[in-house]
């Protein structure tokens, strides 16, 4: 197991996780794998104690601070927490920390299937502490891949070869896109490293797509921690419910994977993103509430007639066989996944309009096309969202039918848009 640190330790019991998982040792004798602590992945809630990516699974580990010791908890996955017969309580009225930690989980999954990562099972640890001696679970709730557990190296590693039960395992070249999609910051160990830590040298490729997304940074604001009290004793102290993967440098880092120790605020330069063996290079992406002034044609009426959420636009050059191209993507967040399907049908449409690329709004880049006119169209609805992906040569003439670009349309839907 190797540890590599991404952020902040959001929780006190996080000291606790990375010290089970520093336990076990480097390479594959115990379990394997790599730990990103301190990580929150993008579009997910909150930052996390530790995302454990192992050979057959993926362990989102989320920590929950107790007002202080107990000696047996009672934490149902609906319902009241219990720390020794008391019950806990939230101030926005919350009775079971696990609700948050499965909202966090969950983040992590549609990022993994959003992206087209390997598809191992995610799994859910929801660390409590700073000591518990007893869980009681339900056995229903056991059997929903949840374990609530005060994290031990024995504790950790039981849940883990409880719930990571893939049945065949990841690939070293698999789970670096996998970390890649988990932590778009630095780069993903290296493939000697992967091998050492279990992962396979050759596997059957499981996903539709192989996607390795480039850093994304955002700097954003220390999160509030939200308070869990005893309802007898209030003001007794704080249960801080935040998330997955903490801290690194411990027995077992890796210095080169996923780059240098940095907070989740650190800077880092957008590198490249390869979809399918080609590599994207990004130049320039926006977003925000506004989608119908972005667009033209009967996607610009639908937009005025329905609304959206949200749109995020970017755009990156490549090559196809030597030659320069460019693409434009545009992701529209309709209210619903019906909407969403059905703006998909519309912008689908030939001469029915759709999203202004950022070519059109802010002028080319260097040796960038002037325009996306002409160019060939690929789309999809994934769940409430629309992605549109445009192609077109850098230079010359381009075609709505042009195989090669059409090809290339159809790739770009694997690359993100935010």
């Amino acid at each position: 197991m190797r540890l590599i640190r991404l952020g902040n330790q959001p929780s006190r019991v996080g000291a606790d996780v990375r010290a089970a998982l520093s336990a076990w040792g480097p390479g594959g004798s115990v379990l394997g794998g790599f730990a990103l602590l301190g990580a929150q992945p993008p579009d997910c809630p909150r930052p996390l104690d530790a995302v454990v990516v192992l050979p057959r699974g993926v362990l989102v580990v989320v920590g929950v601070d107790l007002p202080e010791p107990a000696l047996k908890l009672e934490a149902p996955l609906s319902g009241q927490w219990k720390t020794d017969g008391w019950p806990l309580n939230h101030p926005a009225g919350a009775t079971s920390p696990a609700q948050e930690a499965l909202e966090a989980a969950q983040a992590v999954a549609r990022r993994i299937q959003d992206m087209r990562g390997e598809p191992l099972p995610v799994t859910t640890v929801v660390a409590v502490g700073p000591y518990v001696g007893q869980v009681v679970q339900p056995s229903a709730d056991l059997h929903k891949g949840v374990r609530v557990l005060h994290p031990k190296p024995t504790t950790l590693l039981a849940a883990a070869r409880e719930l990571a039960t893939s049945d065949r395992p990841c690939s070293a070249e698999h789970a670096a896109k996998l970390i890649a999609v988990l932590a778009p910051v630095g780069t993903p160990p290296q493939r000697s490293a992967m091998l050492a830590e279990g992962f396979t040298d050759a596997s059957e490729d499981l996903a539709s797509a192989s996607t390795v997304l480039l850093p994304k940074v955002r700097p954003r604001a220390e999160p509030a921690r939200p308070r869990w009290l005893p309802q007898a004793a209030a003001g007794v102290g704080l249960l801080a419910l935040v998330g997955v993967l903490t801290a690194v440098a411990s027995s077992g880092d890796d210095s080169q994977a996923a780059g240098p120790s940095t907070t989740a605020s650190a800077q880092a330069g957008p590198t490249a993103v390869v979809v399918d063996g080609r590599s994207f290079a990004p130049r320039g992406r926006d977003g925000g509430a506004g989608c119908a002034e972005h667009a033209f044609g009967d996607v610009q009426a639908w937009l005025e007639a329905n609304g959206c959420r949200e749109l995020a636009r970017a755009q990156y050059s490549t090559e196809v066989d030597g030659r320069a191209a460019a693409v434009a993507l545009a992701e529209v967040t309709a209210s619903t996944a019906e909407g969403a399907a059905a703006l998909r049908e519309v912008a689908a449409r030939v001469g029915s309009g759709g999203i202004v690329p950022l070519v059109g709004e802010r002028g080319a880049w260097e040796g960038g096309p002037a325009s996306f006119d002409n160019s060939a169209i690929s789309s999809v609805a994934r769940r409430d969202r629309v992605l549109v992906a445009q192609a077109v040569w850098a230079d010359g003439v381009s075609a709505a039918d042009d195989p090669a670009l059409v090809a290339l349309a159809e790739q770009a839907l694997g690359l993100p848009a935010r």
